[in-house]
């Protein structure tokens, strides 16, 4: 199992989220931050194809693909997710066709959780179109879109307000430990 932090700052509310669903998990957290991804130019349908980027990209994406659940978790940037999730995203054109990945296939084999948080204006509502967006990147990869979490936070630690999200996130949590068959640690 793999989580993917698409925030700009640790240990903030999205972050808060995942712990919670996490916690006593044996799980790759994973910080986008802190890896250099840089964006591609569009090269799909150049006779060479895409070009090698030299990054940290290729390494992060080869994990990736190793895991069978995936927890997404982003803050609500401008009604969207964060520019180092959507980068993590748009490197996947580099990767669908290259042989060596098996991308169709393997894809098929995830399972795909989602953690938003957000404040201005209702998250609930305003976060509903990248739901939504990760829905279809599911839906185009055949991943499973299992469940999705949409807190409601801005300032540290706000979070912890949110009793739904944090109560569906310990939901999560007993799920989560019943498939993968934890141990409480």
């Amino acid at each position: 199992m793999m989580a993917l932090l698409g925030s700009a700052r640790r240990g903030g509310n999205t972050e808060y989220l995942v712990d919670r669903a996490l916690e006593g998990i044996v799980c790759k957290k994973v910080h986008l931050l802190d890896y250099e991804i840089n964006p591609i130019v569009d090269q799909r349908h150049t006779a060479g194809g895409f070009e090698e980027v030299d990054d940290d990209y290729e390494a992060l994406f080869k994990e990736f693909m190793e895991q069978d659940i995936i927890l997404f978790a982003t803050p609500l940037y401008w009604f969207g997710m964060s520019a180092q999730m959507k980068l993590f995203f748009d490197r996947w054109s580099q990767y669908m066709r290259d042989d060596r990945y098996q991308f169709a296939e393997r894809m098929k084999q995830k399972k795909a959780y989602v953690i938003i948080t957000g404040e201005n204006p209702p998250p609930k509502t305003a976060a509903l179109p990248l739901v939504q967006q990760f829905q279809y990147i599911c839906e185009y990869t055949g991943m499973e879109f299992v469940d999705y979490i949409i807190g409601k936070a801005n300032k540290p630690t706000e979070i912890q307000e949110d009793s739904y999200a944090v109560g569906k996130a310990e939901l999560w949590n007993e799920e989560l430990r019943e498939v993968l068959r934890c141990v409480v640690i």
